[in-house]
């Protein structure tokens, strides 16, 4: 993966084959503890939501995203490699399996820029998400279809899925996972325009 700072991307991944890559609840938190632990010191994570066989970030790269190691190796894409490779193992001890739980590259997309109100007046470029499906190219599509894709396993209630930034920017819980307040001022919308963005 390669990053460029001051830019935005969508970063994600699914099962290998589409399987699972969550089991039980405690692997999703397992999962955002290292998301904590590994990612978050390399870029500001702006949203996520982890479903059963994938997950999506929208973060911002900053000087951290683009730095590289003593071996040349870029810090972001080392924190994503670590956060999957230690995920698999623990998850293939608790599942008592051995072979690969993702896809074998990590994807990671240049996202545009069109702030809310610019996006309300303006004409996208379609492109394709994880699984194949055609979503809009830019940062506010982003933004929405990843806090929307627990639409249909939450019968349109997206405040029952607890895996994903929604209930932040919803103002249901204080998490601190993502820059609430870097995704306002880059995606260009206030706390209290998010439900009508997901609507």
């Amino acid at each position: 993966m390669r990053f460029e700072k001051g830019q935005l991307y969508h970063v994600y991944n699914r099962g290998n084959n589409k399987q699972p890559i969550f089991f039980r609840d405690e692997n999703y938190l397992y999962f955002l503890r290292k998301i904590r632990k590994l990612v978050l010191p390399n870029c500001e994570l702006l949203a996520y939501c982890l479903m059963p066989n994938h997950f999506h970030f929208l973060m911002y790269a900053d000087e951290r995203t683009v730095a590289v190691d003593d071996k040349g190796r870029n810090v972001f894409s080392e924190a994503i490699r670590k956060l999957l490779s230690q995920y698999t193992k623990a998850v293939n001890i608790q599942e008592n399996r051995t072979s690969s739980l993702f896809q074998q590259n990590t994807n990671a997309k240049l996202v545009g820029g069109l702030s809310w109100h610019e996006h309300r007046a303006t004409k996208t470029v379609s492109c394709h998400d994880a699984r194949g499906m055609i979503v809009q190219d830019d940062a506010i599509n982003c933004f929405v279809y990843i806090h929307k894709n627990p639409m249909e396993m939450t019968n349109n209630n997206l405040s029952k899925w607890i895996f994903s930034s929604y209930l932040d920017y919803a103002g249901l819980r204080n998490g601190t996972l993502c820059n609430k307040e870097l995704a306002y001022s880059l995606l260009g919308f206030h706390a209290d325009e998010f439900l009508k963005m997901v609507e």
